[in-house]
């Protein structure tokens, strides 16, 4: 019986997982999905991972999560996306190894690991549409949290070159005006990580609300 359980439950993951993956390339090449000073929001791409971590609980949920943290390193490098870049010389992501290091610990490997905590409700929350919801919201809000302090520690500098850009001159001028230093690093991280990550947040919450009465999607514990 347990290993029936096992092989279900890897052959779920790597369903999820392959899903995940394929939902993310895709929407790397749908033009209004990317943001024109970098960055994306995906057609909840995140929701799979999350589903697993209800399904089979928060320790195969981190364990799914880290292995969807490695795929988006390889697939950045393979992509030629940002990863490729903080390795190159040249390109103005270029900050020396340790940095590039550093970013990709707290920007990868631990921003999609934090999704696994997406079925942190199922036990304690019987509705299961407001739990897998409710774990949508949390386990994105995480990741929304490590790119901010990514950005604030690595991005900071771009903060005024940002803000003075014609799309947001208006709300620029008066936060530039207003904030400096390490306020305006961190102001630039919030909003900069934001314009992608809380449309994310609300296009997975409702796809989410959506698809989680399937029959399928439930609780398995061996």
């Amino acid at each position: 019986m347990k290993t029936t359980f096992k092989t279900q439950r890897l052959t779920v993951s790597a369903v999820m997982l392959a899903f995940a993956t394929v939902l993310a390339i895709v929407c790397e090449f749908i033009p209004f999905l990317n943001l024109p000073f970098g960055g994306g929001f995906t057609v909840a791409s995140m929701l799979p991972i999350v589903v697993i971590s209800y399904m089979y609980g928060l320790k195969w949920g981190f364990f799914t999560s880290f292995t969807y943290s490695v795929i988006q390193v390889l697939m950045s490098l393979i992509m030629g996306k940002t990863v490729l870049a903080l390795f190159t010389p040249s390109s103005d992501d270029y900050m020396g190894l340790g940095a590039a290091f550093a970013i990709i610990i707290i920007d990868y490997l631990i921003a999609y690991t934090v999704l696994g905590i997406g079925g942190i409700f199922r036990n304690c929350i019987k509705n299961k549409v407001l739990a897998i919801v409710l774990g949508v919201v949390v386990a994105l809000s995480l990741r929304y949290v490590c790119h901010i302090i990514s950005g604030y520690i690595f991005y900071g500098a771009w903060a005024e070159w940002f803000f003075s850009q014609e799309g947001f001159y208006a709300i620029g001028e008066k936060i530039l005006g207003t904030f400096s230093g390490k306020g305006l690093a961190l102001l630039y991280s919030i909003f900069y990580n934001g314009l992608y990550m809380i449309p994310e947040i609300i296009i997975t919450a409702i796809t989410a609300s959506v698809v989680s009465p399937i029959s399928y999607i439930k609780k398995m514990d061996n």
